[in-house]
């Protein structure tokens, strides 16, 4: 028995329908179902990202780094020497990387989360080798007498260091790590009454920033 074929518009007509309620039915449902899956997409691409990103940088730890630094600003400012200065600030950076390590630690250790975990051991070692660059040359430059080039460098390496190391942790470090870089190199055309105050704005102000912003946005 053959069984004639029904245009959906005669089937419209026998239903009673119009051709706007199907149209509207038809649109609604692939667009919720596009809908649905970009937002699965988005959730599973931030959690891979999350799970390859090391996000254990302290955000208060950054903020007491930061006031250290001012105040490490002030002390080193009023030294009657230059040996006195950079030494006020070698304790600074004695006193800035216990603050980082122990806030890294306290931050993990309340995320239940391993510190020396893979995307921490990257961070780790992309973050360090401008550092160790950095106090090699802080050597070489005192021994030039190029002393007033220093403030430059620290800021132009730990900013490069922060890039590196921030390609395995939160989007927000480069960022910071670019603005640690661009105030070093506007440093290199300051006079170097500025030093202090540059350092100040570097180590003091951009660390209590963007703390502030990783304490808000990432915890700790």
């Amino acid at each position: 028995m053959n069984i004639p074929l029904v245009s959906a518009k005669y089937l419209r007509y026998a239903l009673g329908m119009s051709a706007a309620p199907l149209k509207a039915v038809r649109n609604s449902e692939p667009v919720g179902l596009h809908d649905h899956a970009i937002d699965n997409l988005r959730f599973i691409r931030d959690t891979m990202e999350r799970a390859g990103s090391f996000t254990g940088v302290p955000g208060w730890g950054g903020v007491a780094m930061g006031l250290s630094a001012v105040a490490a600003a002030a002390v080193a400012h009023i030294q009657p020497t230059r040996e006195r200065w950079i030494m006020a600030w070698f304790v600074e950076g004695l006193l800035a990387f216990a603050i980082g390590l122990a806030s890294m630690w306290h931050k993990s250790r309340q995320r239940h989360q391993a510190l020396f975990s893979r995307p921490g051991m990257k961070f780790v070692f992309s973050f360090a080798p401008p550092l160790l660059v950095g106090a090699l040359l802080t050597y070489v430059l005192w021994s030039a007498g190029a002393a007033q080039v220093i403030p430059g460098t620290w800021l132009c390496l730990y900013g490069t260091g922060i890039i590196t190391g921030g390609a395995f942790s939160v989007r927000i470090i480069p960022l910071m790590g670019i603005q640690f870089v661009l105030l070093g190199s506007i440093s290199f055309f300051c006079p170097p009454v500025w030093s202090d105050i540059l350092l100040a704005a570097g180590f003091g102000g951009l660390h209590i920033l963007f703390g502030l912003i990783i304490a808000r946005r990432y915890g700790g």
